[in-house]
């Protein structure tokens, strides 16, 4: 069956195959957390992305291949619920933004900053470090060189808006500001988005309502 990003907590993961990488989603409880659990398909090695909650759902996933690494888009801790008991059964390194990791309970292994690689297997992700969300909220761009990006945005841009900023115009300011400037500017429209909640997008069906979100504010 194709893709579509539509999963339900307690339901199966939806798989994503690329060329060179599948990706997995999953979504955990209480709060409809996304999971995405990224495979090279020429090493095999496998990396997770916000151990949110749910280990053992996560840790079926994961297979007895194991990860090399969980990657925390943000410190708000439903996206690390889990994520001390998945280290502790796969040892697994652990990243985050730089400016984030103070704000995880478990220790950072690998600070992370704009710009900087996260590496699983022969692929590579190029960081993005937006603040308005969080302080250190990173995304992660896979440039699928057989195809469009493809982006995970934490908790920072949705289906039909930016993260909440809790009602706070500066926070919303700075965070719109980064997501227009590292993430609209330079990606195309089929960048297909994984955010940290809910069904994915393409930053194509959001474009058109830049505009709009910047005059209500939220």
């Amino acid at each position: 069956m194709a893709y579509t990003g539509e999963v339900q907590v307690g339901g199966p993961a939806d798989v994503h195959e690329l060329t060179d990488l599948i990706i997995s989603k999953v979504a955990v409880g209480p709060m409809n957390n996304n999971a995405y659990l990224l495979r090279c398909r020429k090493t095999g090695k496998q990396l997770l992305i916000d151990a949110a909650n749910e280990p053992e759902t996560l840790l079926e996933l994961i297979g007895a291949d194991g990860i090399e690494s969980v990657v925390t888009t943000h410190q708000h801790g439903d996206h690390w619920q889990a994520l001390a008991p998945v280290v502790e059964a796969t040892r697994a390194r652990t990243e985050a933004g730089r400016f984030d990791a103070e704000g995880i309970p478990v220790p950072t292994d690998v600070l992370v900053d704009d710009g900087g690689t996260v590496r699983v297997g022969e692929i590579e992700l190029t960081a993005r470090h937006l603040v308005g969300h969080t302080p250190g909220s990173i995304a992660l761009v896979y440039d699928d060189p057989h195809g469009h990006p493809h982006l995970f945005t934490g908790d920072c841009l949705f289906p039909g808006g930016v993260g909440n900023t809790h009602d706070d115009p500066e926070a919303f300011a700075s965070l719109l500001q980064d997501v227009e400037k590292k993430l609209f500017a330079q990606l195309p429209d089929e960048t297909w988005v994984y955010p940290g909640h809910g069904g994915d997008t393409t930053l194509g069906a959001e474009r058109p309502h830049l505009q709009e979100w910047r005059e209500r504010g939220w």
